[in-house]
């Protein structure tokens, strides 16, 4: 079975409630000087910042970690996290079934994946703190998986319980700390299974919710397209390159969050860059007082951060790992202020 990642999208009945509305912004919170609206934005230079930019990659293979041109305008399934809404009366329902496909990782370059919900990464699954959450799987491959989620939840919750073809399960808990959290199947070799995509995150907010900003996603993967036990194309959301083609866009002087994960496999530690600013850094989330404000922010596998700020004039700005080779092999890209 092999489906295009467009397709994968439209498998509706897979990815299932994600559907939530409304954000909400709070007054309240101390923050540092990124997060600051007093400063003024800087006045805007004579510069095109709407057309796709030149990359500054020099390696003559580049086309190999360039995104597929059918992805042209798919562009906020990537990388939107589905907004804040209101605690439901009853518990959030979400489907993550998997499905043993073929994505095309960068163009030309396929990889089988086990794919919750249909797609690499899953699908991100959001509620509040204290909000119960109900996740259903059925297992459509040929090999057992599982679903094991970090944060804190009832033990016998754990994710660790294989599910073979045919079979289903159900995880319930109520949600929480407050952060960003990965969720990924716990079945060896743990490494195959998530170097096969089979990884997501889980984004809790807290009670008193955080400012409103520009939201973003962006879960750091590899794939090994050799057989080799190394990845040799790098992504951020599954797809070489996608960012440098596609910038993320947001207005000058506004609020911007990332949500930032590590899932790599095979890299023993990656790393997020931004140029030209800095970012206040809540390590995990799981406080809303930065732990420090910086440029970088190194991660292992399944570390997480959240990071603000605000891009006071209009331009590229570059984000990529530090790692030189996972940014030369598709993990560049760009946030454009306009």
């Amino acid at each position: 079975m092999s489906l295009r990642r467009r397709d994968l999208f439209r498998l509706g009945t897979l990815g299932g409630g994600i559907g939530l509305i409304g954000a909400a912004g709070w007054s309240a919170v101390k923050v540092s000087a990124a997060k600051d609206a007093r400063v003024a934005a800087l006045p805007a230079l004579d510069i095109d910042c709407t057309s796709t930019p030149t990359t500054t990659v020099a390696d003559p293979n580049y086309a190999k970690f360039a995104p597929a041109a059918y992805l042209a305008g798919d562009r906020d399934s990537f990388h939107n996290p589905p907004p804040r809404s209101a605690s439901p009366a009853g518990a959030r329902e979400y489907d993550l079934s998997v499905i043993e496909t073929t994505l095309e990782v960068a163009g030309g370059q396929y990889v089988k994946v086990w794919a919750y919900g249909g797609t690499v990464p899953g699908p991100v699954i959001r509620a509040t703190v204290g909000d119960r959450v109900k996740i259903s799987m059925s297992n459509r491959s040929e090999t057992a998986h599982s679903i094991h989620f970090h944060g804190t939840h009832d033990v016998m919750q754990d994710g660790l319980e294989r599910v073979g073809q045919g079979s289903s399960q159900v995880y319930e808990f109520d949600a929480g700390p407050a952060g960003l959290h990965p969720y990924h199947c716990h079945v060896p070799p743990y490494a195959r299974h998530l170097r096969k995509g089979m990884f997501g995150a889980m984004l809790v907010d807290p009670v008193t919710p955080r400012a409103a900003a520009h939201e973003f996603i962006l879960c750091l993967c590899g794939f090994d397209t050799t057989g080799d036990g190394r990845n040799d194309i790098y992504t951020w959301n599954g797809l070489a390159g996608y960012y440098d083609r596609f910038p993320l866009k947001v207005p000058v002087g506004e609020l911007v969050r990332i949500y930032l994960l590590n899932m790599l496999e095979h890299d023993p530690i990656a790393s997020f860059h931004l140029h030209a600013q800095t970012f206040d850094l809540f390590r995990s989330g799981t406080s809303l007082t930065p732990s420090e404000h910086t440029d970088i922010v190194s991660l292992g596998p399944a570390e997480r951060a959240i990071l603000e700020f605000r891009l006071p004039r209009r331009g590229r700005y570059m984000f990529h790992p530090h790692q030189s080779h996972m940014a030369e092999q598709g993990a560049m890209g760009w946030i454009v202020a306009i």
